[in-house]
């Protein structure tokens, strides 16, 4: 009997494919496996790559005649921030108030208190002004105490008319008691005008104080208040600056002795051959503009706090180009956030009116020249104009309060 055997199947053929493939792949994944193993083994060996540095996505147009130099704190972060600021700050005035008596509007912008009386017009003149009150970042309470002053308005008057139209205020409108005034300002350069608000307590303790005489052994706030500086304009001379060879005289003052610093300032130095201290004003008899003149010709003028901290000579010496002498202790120093004052002044303490002499002849040339040059950079931001312009002295306000609103909270 004959067995058949089954038929056998080959699959010799069929298979051959499928062994080739997997032999790839076992392959492939060997040389990958050595070649991930060798990439680290070789990156103990080497240091890792410089990071890439990204450039910052904003862009802020620079013109010419910016300089942002080393006379600010923070260039690049003032910069960034002024724009910001130009873009986004709104402002609302609150409506109330008699323009014909003690609101809305300046006494005038001429003379020592003029700084007050360009905010009033500036702020109207600038696109930083809302009349939307929900759009608004800051409230202006727009009461004058200096048109008070001139009026005649006694001390106590003063207190009660800022109390009475303050309380209006709060009784009126809902933006007060959404921080409770830590969203409003109001503007003063006279120094009655820090008294006058005394009558409204909340104002003093909680609103932004933009005033000339910032003193801060006096309740002045440096973190919440604003120095306002105080500019004498119109400017009886043109400005000086890079000019240097012209400045032979040491030092300059002359003013009333209204003060202890001043007493012992023309006590001590009103004889010496080298610095120019007079005892009193200059008598105009003597000449036109004698006074002002002198400016052109010294390097240094000294800036002894009057009856207050501040004094209008700060910024009549750096109009002049001659470099400002500090002497004035507890003084918040206008801009001092933004600008290094040690950059384009010589900021002393009162103590040190004694070696007043042998600090400036300490001074050397290449020093004062860098002193006095980078006076000439900060002149336009001490100077009020109408219509404001950018960087003058109403911006630098208006960058003081964008700054302080940033830490408000609803």
């Amino acid at each position: 009997m004959t067995i058949t055997k089954p038929p056998q199947l080959s699959f010799s053929a069929a298979s051959s494919p499928l062994c080739s493939l997997k032999g790839s792949l076992l392959t492939v994944a060997v040389l990958t496996f050595l070649s991930l193993f060798y990439l680290s083994l070789n990156s103990l060996r080497t240091p890792p790559p410089s990071p890439i540095v990204l450039e910052s996505t904003i862009h802020v147009p620079q013109t010419k005649d910016e300089d942002y130099s080393d006379v600010y704190h923070s260039p690049d972060s003032f910069r960034l921030n002024y724009a910001e600021m130009e873009r986004k700050l709104k402002i609302y005035i609150y409506p109330d108030g008699d323009p014909n008596t003690f609101f809305q509007t300046p006494r005038k912008v001429t003379g020592k208190y003029a700084s007050e009386g360009y905010f009033f017009k500036n702020i109207r003149e600038s696109h930083f002004r809302t009349l939307d009150p929900e759009e608004a970042d800051l409230f202006f309470v727009p009461v004058s105490p200096h048109k008070m002053r001139g009026n005649g308005t006694s001390y106590e008057e003063m207190t009660v008319i800022v109390r009475d139209y303050v309380d209006g205020l709060i009784a009126k409108y809902p933006y007060w008691n959404r921080t409770l005034g830590a969203d409003h300002f109001f503007v003063t350069c006279h120094d009655v005008g820090v008294r006058a608000f005394e009558g409204s307590p909340v104002m003093i303790k909680n609103t932004i104080r933009v005033v000339c005489s910032p003193s801060y052994n006096v309740g002045f706030i440096p973190h919440k208040d604003v120095a306002l500086p105080q500019v004498l304009q119109p400017f009886a001379l043109p400005a000086g600056g890079n000019d240097v060879e012209n400045r032979t005289t040491l030092g300059f003052w002359a003013g009333h002795r209204n003060s202890k610093i001043r007493v012992i300032l023309a006590r001590v130095w009103e004889n010496d051959t080298e610095l120019d201290i007079s005892n009193n004003r200059i008598n105009r008899a003597t000449g036109h503009l004698v006074y002002q003149k002198r400016f052109y010709r010294t390097k240094f003028c000294i800036c002894p706090g009057g009856s207050q901290v501040n004094s209008a000579r700060i910024t009549d010496s750096i109009h002049y180009g001659c470099v400002p002498v500090i002497l004035s202790d507890y003084y918040d120093l206008p801009f001092s956030d933004i600008l290094d004052w040690r950059k384009f002044a010589v900021v002393l303490r009162e103590r040190d009116v004694y070696d007043l002499k042998q600090i400036l002849k300490n001074i050397t040339q290449s020093e004062f020249v860098s002193l006095h040059n980078n006076l000439v950079k900060v002149q336009k931001h001490f100077q009020w104009n109408t219509p404001p312009v950018k960087f003058d002295a109403f911006h630098m306000i208006m960058y003081e309060l964008w700054l302080r609103h940033h830490v408000i909270k609803y």
